[in-house]
């Protein structure tokens, strides 16, 4: 069986690679092909457990959703998670393969080439056609040698290119001209044509700039896609912080965009929600009254809590405690809500413990093995709602506060604790707020009665449909003959 594949790159990191390449899916799966995703490197701290006991990029596993796929190793088979700006943990295949810094990785590249190669292999002979995702811009001349995210393995295994850029950010005429420009003569032929992403305004008054691109480049212009307001589907890595557009809301949630948050994408059911008046706190802004606090994930958490104790948090969630608020503690959120943090090995910077914020009675030690599941079970709250989600985690939390647990999973472990003042909340499991039952459930915990039930995964499907039928109306099919199964 032969296999077709395109590799989409972008002009820039945010471009729109991830999205196109979700639509692209959703469009083929709706064909009848069987088509796959795939991301050969991905420097991300959103991150998802695949069907084979793995972590991949978040936006592998919205791509693998859209082709109709569990998610799996294969998608991403290298995936940088930062713990400091220099630093980064490389997942191999879904597991940790090591912790290094930035020269010691580009000497690691040649390994993870290989990794790249055995997941491309397997693909390729199990589907029908297979869509790459490049990795910021392949314009990066000083990250060209050993490249294993752009040109490097487009040029590896001989896939074609298309490049796409955002017209929202301007300059999208010397973003595509610029790149193309910067690379070699037999990049430049491997590139068959652009896409311009979030276009809003009158077409007509672009078209002249699309002639004048296509006759200077020798490109063609495979389509313009129009700016999609609300488009609610989960980010690669960049935190959503424009607020939504709602009427009058009931319950106010306020969450710290730390400088190491992960999977942040944990909070979009909240974000979305009708009623919830949600927001992120950014750094150097003091944390406003709520009725509800949110505590994420973290891929550095001593460093995390740090910031939280220098921005001003830990007296802000004290006093919001003495004044009856709720706080929800997710993961690295839950480790900083105990009494200590334990890192001897170092494993998310340098050995040693710090204190936690002494609001529930548990200690966290790090561990070198990551705690990797898909999970679901029961909330601890009235009416035992129901609650799917999955764990990504190096810590073990132990400590008298865990003999009032937050979740019962189905597999008869008790995850997480309840403070005895019932104020606070707090779990490894990440998407959490997912579940109707259960997002329902904790909005009413923390009090917000007879609230809308929103369904995540249905809004999130109905996005992806959404996005496959603008991109497919967007696209000039006719010059893009050849790329996929007929």
């Amino acid at each position: 069986m032969s296999c077709s594949a395109l590799m989409v790159q972008g002009t820039t990191s945010d471009a729109g690679k991830s999205t196109l390449v979700a639509a692209l899916c959703r469009i083929l799966k709706r064909r009848g092909v069987r088509v796959a995703p795939f991301k050969p490197q991905n420097m991300a701290l959103n991150s998802a457990v695949t069907v084979d006991g793995g972590e991949i990029g978040r936006a592998q596993a919205l791509q693998a959703l859209a082709a109709g796929l569990a998610p799996h190793t294969d998608f991403n088979p290298v995936l940088l998670k930062p713990t400091t700006d220099k630093r980064a943990q490389v997942v191999i295949h879904g597991h940790v393969a090591a912790d290094l810094n930035a020269r010691d990785y580009h000497a690691y590249k040649p390994r993870a080439m290989g990794a790249v190669l055995e997941s491309w292999g397997r693909l390729t002979a199990a589907y029908e056609a297979v869509l790459v995702e490049g990795a910021g811009s392949p314009a990066e001349i000083n990250l060209r040698d050993r490249d294993i995210a752009n040109m490097g393995f487009a040029e590896a295994v001989d896939c074609p290119v298309i490049i796409v850029a955002d017209i929202d950010r301007g300059g999208v005429f010397a973003h595509l001209v610029g790149t193309l420009e910067l690379l070699s003569p037999t990049e430049q032929a491997r590139v068959k044509g652009f896409v311009i992403n979030r276009f809003r305004g009158d077409i007509g008054l672009l078209e002249s700039g699309l002639r004048w691109l296509e006759q200077r480049t020798g490109k063609p212009v495979l389509g313009v896609l129009p700016y999609l307001h609300g488009l609610m589907l989960d980010a690669e890595d960049a935190i959503a912080t424009s607020p939504l557009a709602k009427g009058q809301t009931r319950l106010k949630v306020i969450a710290p965009a730390y400088p190491r948050v992960s999977n942040h994408n944990d909070l979009d059911p909240l974000r979305l929600h009708p009623e919830v008046d949600f927001r992120w706190v950014g750094p150097g802004e003091t944390p406003p009254a709520a009725d509800l606090i949110v505590l994420p994930g973290s891929k550095a958490v001593r460093a995390d809590i740090d910031w939280l104790r220098q921005q001003g948090w830990e007296a802000a969630i004290k006093k919001h405690l003495r004044y009856g608020g709720k706080v929800i503690g997710l993961c690295g959120g839950y480790q900083m809500l105990g009494d200590w943090l334990h890192d001897p090995q170092g494993l998310e910077g340098q050995p040693g413990s710090s204190p936690g914020l002494g609001v529930l009675a548990v200690e966290t030690t790090l561990e070198a093995e990551k705690q990797l599941r898909n999970v679901s079970g029961h909330l601890a709250l009235p009416g035992s709602p129901a609650m799917t989600g999955y764990e990504i985690h190096l810590g073990m939390t132990r400590g008298a506060a865990l003999q009032q647990g937050a979740v019962q999973l189905a597999d008869g472990r008790s995850d997480g604790a309840v403070s005895a003042d019932n104020q606070v909340f707090a779990t490894y499991c990440h998407g959490l707020f997912d579940h109707p039952q259960a997002l329902t459930a904790l909005l009413a915990w923390a009090g917000m009665q007879e609230s809308a039930q929103v369904d995540f995964a249905a809004r999130r499907e109905a996005d992806l449909d959404r996005l496959a039928d603008s991109v497919e109306a967007a696209l000039d099919w006719s010059k893009m003959t050849g790329f996929f199964p007929a």
